[in-house]
């Protein structure tokens, strides 16, 4: 054969590879045109019309915000809010662009090259790690329609599937009109969706304050928002930012010596969970939930729209402050965490919940365990039994979460012994609540100590007070300390701290030292039936028992309840409602709902009673049971309230005032068997000291200290109304017997004729013990 024929073989053969090349790829040139066209046409899933990406919806969370403009919360279905691209950063846009997308202003929604590697490696290698190649555009259609499947097939059809979506989308929108609904869909892990949903979470601060080195970490995050976590992978965060500044300077977005110096910098964090549960104030965000709800269902049904809390992105104004918030929490856990261990030692594991089941038997009940194992039909021994075995938890520490190995038995009695607190600080001239913690943490207990009802020991003293000066009683009346025994109530006689008896004491100096059989007697003076209708009059909506014990804080009544009723004290007499929600708007910014205005209603005192009442209380600070506000805190602000401590020590209270807010605190168990023991379970040793810290920290922030500042203005006349003594000697026997009840009233006093007694009346009943039938309605 010649050289000429092998030549003309040779050529043969290669014109026959070449078609049969051209053929191949001819083939899968049409075989993939049909696969596209299968998938267009939605023989693999449907692909949203022109109209439907027109009209793209989609969850966005509803903000809580501060009377600060600091965002408290979200309410939410999926963790995601908006935000304007004008409110992004150009470094931000810099480093997505350069990191994800760097053709993104010159393709149509796909970049061919891309498109051709992915079909190679994805579909005809199967290699599904091969990643890459997908335009934002692509990526911003897969965040709006998710992939379903994870076969080989479903892969290359969901390519394709978001090829298409993405050149619609093109279409429709333009470029920056793309990136930023592609910021507002794409996730950054942390369960969050968004820009600005990640950018408070990590950073605790909005897009539009996020630095260079922020911005990269955060568009690292897209890469592989677990593996690149910060939070959790600190090391593999920093480089990753590190890469996506590479790109920037490759991509002529950064100049190279900003880059290399802003490498050098560590990722600072501050990271706040926007979840239900952690985050600033989450029991009264739940509070807030019900409520907002309720005002929505209205709106709802009134203007015939469907409004969706979790799902519409609406902005709930509220009045809390974020400093003030911050300031209680952090009082409460100071203070609970030192009253914790003194707990601990008092009981030495000896703690009766532990040794009688029973006592936290409402807790053992309500426990997942124990409800999950009932739901399974198990019998109650077995629930038990099952409930004693040892496993991995986390339990709640005053120092944080902490895992250890315990049964869940043990768990819930550990949990059961648990101080709580609840606080609620409000505007005192407006009613407006500022600041609202209702529990030690809203992880492990749910239930909200603010909303809670416990008896309230001597903080209702004041407001028995009141009553009684407004009704004619005098601050500089004197009044016996003697145990008195009532008998048309069951014998009952109430009992001082330290059966502490005698000497004579002005109402002012009952109320300052806190002696009951004083306010007893004051109540039952004034009427119990009048008494609980002011009561009534300043809020207090729980039940009141027409007993002597009322004097002394028997009713159970919640602190909401009881801060709202000292809003009298800061008013001259008026009561206010609690406001917490300011106004609710649409994610248009279209006002929903404002807080109406309070309606003006008449003093439930005067004006005089509630001065006399502002110096009396100021006594408790300067002088009584409240002294160890400024003794041991050396606080110098103007300062009014008083203490409360309840039967073996279950409760303790205390409710200050400034002339500008109303702090009350409660602290207590779960239940009333945990309890500090003695003195240390008083209301001025567990309940005050939060009050004190609390009042520390706004005292010293700028920010706050307008709160702190003020005068409760009393008048000279107030001041010669309480010109006594707060206590005296009894007198002796005769002057006992035959003091004349005639004798000149002391200024301020406004006793009417009829409560006036006689002489021999009065022999009668000291000698008798007989009851002045008409006490009671006095």
């Amino acid at each position: 054969m010649g050289i000429a024929a092998v030549k003309n073989k040779k050529s043969l053969i290669y014109k026959r590879v070449a078609i049969y090349i051209a053929m191949f790829f001819g083939l899968l040139l049409i075989i993939s045109a049909g696969f596209i066209l299968l998938v267009s046409l939605g023989t693999f899933g449907r692909i949203p019309a022109f109209s439907e990406l027109q009209e793209i919806e989609h969850y966005r969370a509803s903000k809580i915000l501060t009377a600060d403009n600091k965002l408290l919360g979200l309410y939410y279905y999926q963790n995601r809010t908006n935000t304007s691209l004008a409110d992004v950063p150009q470094s931000l846009i810099d480093a997505l662009i350069a990191t994800e997308d760097v053709r993104f202003l010159k393709h149509k929604g796909f970049d061919i090259r891309s498109f051709f590697r992915v079909m190679f490696k994805s579909v005809l290698l199967f290699d599904k790690s091969s990643g890459g190649g997908s335009t934002i555009s692509q990526q911003l259609a897969k965040n709006l329609y998710p992939r379903n499947g994870n076969g080989k097939i479903e892969l290359a059809t969901d390519k394709i599937k978001e090829i298409i979506i993405a050149r619609r989308l093109e279409k429709i929108y333009s470029k920056d009109q793309i990136l930023e609904l592609y910021l507002n869909t794409v996730s950054f892990g942390e369960n969050t969706f968004g820009l600005e949903t990640a950018s408070l979470t990590y950073f605790n601060k909005t897009p539009g304050n996020l630095n260079i080195s922020e911005s990269a970490m955060l568009i690292g995050l897209l890469k592989a928002s677990s593996g690149y976590n910060p939070r959790l992978h600190a090391a593999a965060a920093h480089n990753r930012r590190n890469i996506v500044l590479n790109q920037m300077v490759k991509y002529d977005f950064l100049d190279e010596q900003v880059a290399d110096s802003l490498k050098l910098l560590a990722v600072e964090l501050q990271f706040n969970r926007l979840d239900h549960i952690e985050g600033l104030a989450p029991y009264f965000r739940e509070f807030l939930r019900h409520e907002v709800a309720g005002i929505l269902e209205k709106i709802n049904t009134e203007q015939n729209t469907n409004y969706n809390l979790y799902t519409d992105g609406l902005s709930i104004q509220t009045t809390i402050r974020a400093d003030l918030q911050g300031y209680a929490e952090a009082s409460v856990m100071e203070h609970l965490a030192e009253l914790q261990n003194q707990l601990n030692k008092q009981w030495r594991a000896m703690e009766p919940w532990k040794k009688d089941h029973n006592l936290a038997r409402t807790q053992i009940e309500q426990s997942r365990p124990y409800q999950r194992l009932k739901k399974l039909g198990y019998p109650e021994q077995q629930i038990l039994d099952t409930l004693k075995i040892p496993r991995p938890t986390r339990i709640f520490t005053w120092e944080g979460e902490k895992d250890t190995i315990m049964s869940p038995l043990d768990s819930i009695l550990y949990h059961f012994g648990i101080l709580q607190c609840g606080m609620l600080v409000t505007d005192g001239h407006s009613g407006k609540i500022l600041a609202w913690v209702g529990g030690a943490d809203y992880m492990h207990f749910k239930y909200d100590h603010v909303l809670a009802s416990r008896q309230t020991g001597s903080v209702i003293k004041p407001l028995i007070y009141a009553a009684a000066i407004d009704q004619g009683t005098g601050p500089c009346d004197y009044f016996e300390n003697d145990s008195i025994v009532y008998h048309e109530y069951d014998d009952w006689s109430p009992r001082n701290a330290g059966n502490d008896y005698g000497r004579k004491y002005s109402v002012q100096g009952a109320l300052v030292n806190s002696v009951n059989t004083v306010s007893v007697k004051l109540l039952m003076e004034t009427g119990i039936t009048h008494t609980i209708n002011k009561l009534r009059e300043c809020s207090i909506t729980a039940p009141l028992p027409e007993v002597p014990s009322l004097a002394l804080g028997s009713p159970e009544i919640p602190l909401y309840q009881m801060v709202q009723a000292y809003s009298v004290f800061l008013n001259k007499g008026v009561v206010q409602q609690p406001g917490f929600i300011e106004k609710i708007m649409d994610a248009d910014g279209t006002v929903l709902y404002e807080h109406p205005e309070p309606s003006p209603t008449r003093p439930v005192f005067s004006e005089q009673t509630i001065q006399l009442m502002q110096a009396m209380m100021v006594g408790v600070v300067n002088r009584g049971t409240a002294s160890g506000l400024r003794s041991n805190f050396a606080l110098k602000a103007q300062l009014a309230g008083k203490t409360g401590t309840t039967q073996n020590y279950s409760d303790g209270w205390f409710i200050g005032m400034t002339p500008e807010i109303i702090a009350g605190v409660w602290v207590g168990g779960a239940s009333p068997v945990v309890r500090l023991q003695g003195s240390s379970g008083q209301g001025s040793r567990t309940a005050m000291p939060v009050f004190a810290k609390f009042i520390q920290k706004a005292s010293n922030a700028e920010e706050t200290i307008p709160f702190m500042n003020g005068s409760f203005n009393l008048t000279s006349d107030v001041f010669d109304m309480l010109d006594c003594e707060d206590y005296k000697e009894s007198d002796g026997l005769f002057d006992f017997l035959w003091k004349d009840s005639d004798q000149k009233d002391k200024p301020g006093t406004q006793r009417k004729t009829e409560e006036k007694q006689t002489r021999v009346g009065k022999l009668l009943r000291k000698i008798f013990g007989k009851k002045d039938k008409n006490k009671n309605q006095r």
